[in-house]
């Protein structure tokens, strides 16, 4: 529900009870916290935002979509302003260690929304994979808790056309300024949009699932208007505006989206682009400076994949063994059954190791999936998070099975879908940090758990460890391609050539890809940059603990120098007078790095070795929900 600054006036002031300091606490920690636990219930009071799951949408009972207008954008740029102001006037030096850590973590939330404001980004809510239409449809709640949920989900869906709404009249105002994805990017995407309606009726569509089965202790004649109010707000709201959009979409949007690639053309781009590092990468690098540390990690990959070639014994040269891995029937599901299997038992094969390489488990389970229909054909391989790991079963010639052990590392445990419940498990962390997403510390730790599963023998065969060095090199080549695009005037089929050329994907999920990072610029940054800080901060754990460091509990004997604060793994760094870190760390909520270093040093030594470049201070972190 949409509130205005002055509505807040009572929050503020009873927050400002909170500014007082416990007889342990700082007065410079209470008057952090005062700020922070303020901001935090008005952000949450906008209503669903990335910041909110759909479950906990469903269980808080909302009755209405964000309000992303241009007066709510204001109202929020205001609001966040002051609240930088409010920062600057701490006295930073004079906060805890904990409060700190706080403080750099919350103000780059606060400075990645007032960019994205700033820059008018709500403009563009599309990509070739992610659209603010699939997000709601594939956000439907998987059940109601009681009879105020399903009531509630009810008015949402009533509520959609203004909110589809206002998205419209969004993307009109970034055409007007040429403000769009590039064209060649949204091609086809419109069949995600009729896909939600086309030859449906209300109870087959996938709004209605949950009011298949309400509460079985509802009345029946309570389930029974419960469930004629969704079909008649599916029929009457959903669908009109499902179909809206689709005119829009496809007569007038698309017909004028920008021809050029690169962010860089945008208005504004190259300040635009800078920006964009800053959220995603977390370091103030310059395009070039990025583009050179692609080239360099990638030779030191290729080195490692030669190696594991000649362990299969296969004598051909490095582009006939990729084609012999994109060709053979062996290496391929014939079914999506299969696949789903597959992908199962590798991370039933991790529980079974959970406990050795990890002192604290996520309570929360995940389901494993396959990625919905409407937007499989150009939709990633995977996705993972909180409570599912989606699986694309599309076109199983582009699921190669040697990938699949780095690809559910990655994507369930012990990456996103371990990680992001075990960040939220923590009672002690601020509410604000537990929902946050800092993306170059969350790609970046699950791709280095794709590097940990060689220490836990979860590449059981050389094929099984060339496909996770073709997902190193994947995500390194990111650093190229996303630069070469944006920054350096690549092409479209440049970027596919480079990716072809170096990393064993199939044609079709470079082309998904490489289409991906053209529609979002930036994002493809985050991985593989956040992998090598990880990697340098686990390589200064071993050294400064030597025998001690231990991996299900690293920082138990961890010396103070090097004891991250409040959940942080990754050495605390100092403040400016401000309170800007003089050096973020890529990481929020870490689970623990490995306890042997024999396999680590070895990948480092190998001619993948990340510690050889060290990364530049960090300027500002983001918090994007993760992608693949």
């Amino acid at each position: 529900m949409r509130r205005t600054l002055a509505a807040f006036t009572l929050i503020v002031a009873l927050y400002g009870c909170a500014a007082m300091p416990t007889p342990l606490e700082p007065r410079a920690d209470a008057q952090l916290r005062a700020i922070y636990d303020a901001e935090w219930l008005w952000r949450k009071s906008l209503g669903p935002s990335e910041d909110v799951d759909p479950d906990e949408e469903s269980e808080a009972g909302l009755t209405t979509w964000p309000r992303i207008d241009p007066a709510s954008q204001a109202e929020r740029l205001a609001y966040w302003t002051d609240v930088i102001t409010k920062l600057d006037r701490l006295d930073a030096k004079a906060l805890s260690t904990d409060a700190a850590m706080n403080l750099a973590i919350f103000r780059q939330q606060i400075e990645v929304r007032l960019a994205r404001i700033q820059f008018r980004e709500y403009e563009k809510p599309v990509t070739a994979d992610t659209m603010f239409w699939s997000t709601v449809a594939n956000s439907v709640p998987k059940a109601f808790k009681d009879e105020r949920d399903a009531r509630a989900y009810v008015a949402r869906l009533n509520d959609l056309p203004g909110y589809f709404f206002d998205e419209i009249a969004n993307m009109r105002l970034g055409l007007a300024r040429g403000f769009t994805p590039p064209r060649l990017t949204l091609a086809g995407r419109d069949v995600s949009i009729s896909g939600v309606y086309e030859n449906k009726t209300a109870e087959a569509s996938s709004f209605y699932a949950p009011y298949k089965i309400l509460p079985a202790n509802l009345p029946a004649a309570t389930r029974a208007a419960i469930q004629a109010d969704a079909k008649s707000a599916i029929e009457s709201a959903v669908f009109p505006a499902y179909r809206r959009l689709l005119t829009f979409f496809r007569d007038d949007y698309l017909p004028k989206t920008r021809s050029a690639l690169a962010a860089t053309s945008l208005p504004d781009g190259q300040a635009y682009y800078r920006s964009l590092i800053r959220e995603f990468a977390t370091i103030d690098l310059t395009p070039d400076q990025i583009h050179q540390i692609g080239l360099d990690e990638m030779a030191k990959i290729r080195a490692r994949m030669d190696g594991v070639i000649k362990e299969t014994g296969f004598t051909g040269d490095f582009s006939a063994f990729l084609a012999y891995l994109r060709s053979d029937p062996q290496f391929y599901a014939k079914t999506p059954d299969e696949l789903l299997m597959r992908a199962s038992w590798i991370a039933k094969k991790f529980d079974g190791k959970a406990s050795i390489w990890f002192g604290r488990l996520p309570r929360a389970r995940f389901t494993i999936i396959p990625v919905p229909e409407t937007v499989a054909p150009f939709y990633t391989s995977a996705r993972g998070g909180n409570g599912y790991y989606l699986v694309n079963t599309y076109k199983l010639s582009g699921r190669p099975l040697y990938a699949l052990p780095a690809l559910t590392l990655h994507e369930s445990a012990p990456g996103h879908a371990f990680q992001m419940p075990l960040a939220e498990e923590q009672p002690t962390v601020p509410e604000f940090r537990r929902s946050n997403y800092i993306s170059a510390y969350g790609e970046g730790w699950a791709l280095y758990c794709e590097v940990l599963g060689e220490e836990m023998g979860m590449y059981e065969t050389p094929y099984d460890r060339f496909g996770m060095l073709s997902y190193q090199a994947w995500r390194a080549a990111r650093l190229v391609i996303d630069t070469g695009v944006h920054a350096k005037g690549w092409t479209r089929q440049q970027a596919i050539d480079y990716l072809a050329a170096n990393t064993a994907l199939p044609e079709h999920e470079i082309e998904t890809e490489v289409d991906r990072y053209i529609s979002w610029p930036g994002q493809a940054l985050s991985y593989y940059l956040g992998e090598m800080a990880i990697l340098e901060a686990r390589a200064k754990a071993e050294k400064a603990l030597g025998a001690k460091f231990d991996i299900r509990h690293p920082r138990r004997r961890a010396p103070a120098r090097l004891r991250p604060a409040a959940g942080v793994d990754g050495a605390h760094r100092s403040l400016d007078r401000r309170g800007r870190p003089r050096s973020l760390p890529h990481t929020q909520v870490a689970s623990a790095p490995p306890r042997r270093a024999s396999s680590a040093r070895a990948w480092r030594a190998s001619g993948s070795g990340r510690q050889t470049q060290r990364l530049p201070r960090s300027s500002r972190p983001g918090d994007p929900r993760p992608a693949r």
